[in-house]
């Protein structure tokens, strides 16, 4: 059954209440370990780092929505799957905390992302940064929110006049898909490109208006699930380089306003395509 509750000013499904409450209760969870002295172990990749509030958070989302929906099944970045994407399935896609590098570093930019997902739709989002207290939230059909307010993508319209973020994965120093080349294309035309170490909070950002676009390749489910949905009911576009239709486990994921997607994207595709022909003559 479903049951509609109240959030702030607005009514959301249990399902989003939920998770907005247990992101905000593993945002508790991390800040008490941050700056502290906690065990840290290298994953597969280099720098891809683990911590034991990783495996804290991680271990109370599942436990707290696993109670309250059993019904449901996870696909969570530290314990892996449970049936994900079966038919008609109801899935938990979480990561307990997206920027673990700079946790680890004692650098305040992390967050929590959770998502609930039906077979090939995104129902709920939840991002949450616990150092700003800011609870970025999206129900499909709804909108999109920061705490109690309503947001929207920005309304810049050239890709030259924007503020673009943008990630690398673990394994650049093979350079997957050209990523080096077009992180410095972007640098020479004069586009200021942040890089801050959460693609959960990228994709948030783009959705208030505080970055233009994103754009990153070899990316997670559980890293782009959220926030792939605040950006859509914010009024943006989520799509994968070349503009087709994108889904969370495609190789990369192009969001933007809107306005300058058409533009982004050539430039990308443009400057992969030089540099593949450019290798091969």
């Amino acid at each position: 059954m479903l049951v509609l509750v109240k959030y702030e000013n607005f009514m959301f499904t249990d399902y989003t209440y939920s998770a907005v409450e247990v992101a905000r209760k593993a945002g508790k969870i991390l800040l008490e370990g941050f700056g502290t002295n906690f065990w840290i172990d290298n994953k597969e990749g280099k720098n891809n780092l683990v911590t034991e509030f990783d495996r804290k958070s991680e271990d109370y989302i599942i436990d707290a929505l696993s109670k309250r929906f059993p019904e449901t099944s996870f696909l969570a970045e530290e314990s892996g799957s449970s049936n994900f994407f079966d038919k008609n399935e109801l899935v938990w896609i979480i990561d307990p905390l997206d920027g673990t590098v700079n946790y680890a570093h004692n650098l305040p930019i992390f967050s929590i992302s959770i998502a609930l997902s039906r077979q090939y739709e995104i129902l709920t989002g939840v991002v949450y940064n616990p150092i700003l207290d800011e609870m970025f939230v999206a129900e499909r059909g709804k909108g999109a929110f920061l705490n109690d307010e309503k947001i929207k993508v920005s309304k810049c319209d050239k890709l030259d006049d924007s503020f673009l973020v943008t990630g690398f994965p673990y394994n650049i120093d093979n350079n997957p898909g050209h990523c080096v080349e077009q992180f410095v294309m972007m640098l020479k035309r004069g586009i200021p490109v942040r890089r801050l170490g959460s693609a959960a909070l990228d994709l948030a950002y783009v959705a208030c208006g505080r970055f233009d676009g994103f754009w990153e390749i070899n990316l997670n489910p559980w890293d782009v699930a959220a926030g792939f949905l605040l950006v859509e009911e914010a009024g943006g576009l989520v799509t994968q380089y070349n503009c087709e239709k994108y889904w969370i486990d495609c190789n990369n994921i192009l969001a933007t306003n809107g306005l300058i997607h058409e533009e982004l994207s050539q430039t990308l595709i443009s400057c992969y395509w030089e540099i593949t022909c450019g290798n091969q003559s």
